[in-house]
C-alpha cells in the first residue's frame, strides 16, 4: 500500500509539474505576469512567493494550475500592467502559453523513452513460438513450440512484430519459413488462411493467420542515441495515435465506457509498476504523460485544447469569440467532465469490488 501511494504521489506530481511548468515557462518568457504557480487545487496550504509569482501546494492533489494576470476575463488590470496581462496579448502568444503544457507533457515522454532505449535498450518480443493451434496451417505444416522463425520468404526476421507484418503482407499466399528448432534448420512452406478476429479495439477485422503465439521471450536490442532519439519518436506518436483513436472509439461505442479508469486505476498501475522496478515506473510514467497530453488537446471547453479552440477561431474570424458564447460553452464541457469523472470513479470503485466488474452505462 505505502508503494501504492508513493508511486502515485510521485508519477502525478511530476506529470502535473511539467504540464504547468510548460505554461509557466512560456509565459514568463513572453512577459505575461504569473500571479500563482500551483500544485493541487482548492485552499492554499503552504507555499513562498517570488517576485510576482505564489509558488504553492493546495489542498485538492488531483491537478495544478498557473495563474497569469488577466487570465480571468471579470479580472481588473491597471492601465500599467496591462502589457503584462495575458488577455492583452496577441493571439498567437495565448496559443503559445497555453500548448506550452501539453507540449511539456509530451517532450517529458519523449526524453523519458530516449534515455531508457539509450542506456538500456529497446525490448524486442522474439519470434520464437510458445504454442501452436490444433488444425491450423501451422500445425499442418509441422511447426513445432519452441521454433524459432528466422525468416519467410527470404526476409530475414528480428521481432515477432515484424514476423506479423510479413504474414499480413503476403495474405493468403503460400508461405516459405526459415526455422530453426534446437541445432537444425528446416524449410516449411505454410499456406495462411484469412479469419475474421478482433482488433484491439474489439472490432472484427479479417486477416491472414497460421495459427501460432509467441513463446513471451524478449531480447535486449542496443540502440545509440540518435537511434534511441527516433525510436522514442516513432513510440510517442504511436501512443498518441492509439489515445486518440480510443477516444473516437468511445464516442462510437465500440469502446464500452467500463473500460475507463481515473485516479484509483493509475494508483493501482503505478504500484504495480514500481514493485516491478524503477523502470517500469518511468516507462508508466511516460504512457501517462502522452495520454495527458492528448487529453488535454482534445477541444473541450475548460481543457488547453478548448482554449485552442477559441483561440484559433479568434485568429480566423478576427475578433474574439464573445465572452457569453465562451461562458456557455465552458458550462458544457465542465458538465460533461463531471459526468466523465463520476463514471470512472464509478468503474474505479467496482474494480475493487471482489466479483463484481464496472458496467456503468453499458
Amino acid at each position: 500500500m505505502l508503494i501504492t501511494i508513493i508511486s502515485t504521489i510521485v508519477v502525478l506530481g511530476v506529470l502535473i509539474f511539467v504540464h504547468e511548468l510548460g505554461h509557466f515557462l512560456v509565459a514568463k518568457k513572453l512577459g505575461v505576469c504569473v500571479q500563482r504557480f500551483s500544485l493541487g487545487f482548492g485552499p492554499r496550504i503552504v507555499g513562498v512567493k517570488r517576485g510576482d509569482t505564489d509558488y504553492c501546494l493546495s489542498l485538492i492533489p488531483l491537478g495544478g494550475y498557473v495563474k497569469m494576470l488577466g487570465e480571468d476575463p471579470d479580472q481588473e488590470v491597471s492601465d500599467e500592467e496591462l502589457e503584462r496581462s495575458f488577455s492583452s496579448q496577441s493571439v498567437w502568444k495565448r496559443i503559445a502559453i497555453v500548448f506550452a503544457g501539453p507540449l511539456a507533457n509530451m517532450v517529458l515522454a519523449l526524453v523519458i523513452f530516449t534515455g531508457i532505449y539509450a542506456f538500456y535498450g529497446i525490448p524486442v518480443l522474439t519470434t520464437e513460438i510458445g504454442a501452436v493451434t490444433e488444425g491450423s496451417p501451422a500445425a499442418k505444416a509441422d511447426l513445432r513450440a519452441g521454433d524459432k522463425v528466422l525468416g519467410i520468404n527470404g526476409k530475414q526476421l528480428g521481432s515477432w512484430d515484424e514476423m506479423s507484418q510479413a504474414i499480413e503482407e503476403f495474405g493468403d499466399k503460400p508461405l516459405t519459413l526459415d526455422v530453426e528448432r534446437g541445432t537444425e534448420h528446416l524449410s516449411l512452406v505454410v499456406t495462411p488462411v484469412v479469419n475474421e478476429v478482433k482488433n484491439i479495439f474489439g472490432e472484427p477485422v479479417k486477416r491472414p493467420l497460421i495459427g501460432v503465439t509467441a513463446a513471451g521471450k524478449v531480447f535486449i536490442k542496443e540502440v545509440n542515441p540518435l537511434a534511441a532519439g527516433y525510436h522514442s519518436l516513432v513510440q510517442s506518436w504511436n501512443l498518441s495515435k492509439l489515445f486518440f483513436l480510443t477516444v473516437v472509439k468511445l464516442i462510437q461505442r465500440v469502446v464500452p465506457l467500463h473500460t475507463l479508469g481515473g485516479p484509483i486505476l493509475i494508483a493501482q498501475m503505478a504500484g504495480q509498476q514500481a514493485q516491478e522496478g524503477i523502470l517500469n515506473l518511468i516507462n508508466f510514467m511516460a504512457f501517462i504523460s502522452i495520454n495527458l497530453a492528448v487529453l488535454n488537446l482534445l477541444p473541450i471547453p475548460i481543457l488547453d485544447g478548448g482554449h485552442l479552440l477559441f483561440f484559433f477561431l479568434e485568429a480566423i474570424l478576427g475578433k474574439p469569440v464573445s465572452v457569453r458564447k465562451v461562458e456557455m460553452a465552458q458550462k458544457v464541457g465542465l458538465a460533461l467532465l463531471l459526468l466523465l469523472m463520476v463514471v470512472v470513479f464509478y468503474n474505479d470503485i467496482m474494480r475493487l469490488i471482489p466479483g463484481h466488474k464496472p458496467d456503468f452505462m453499458p
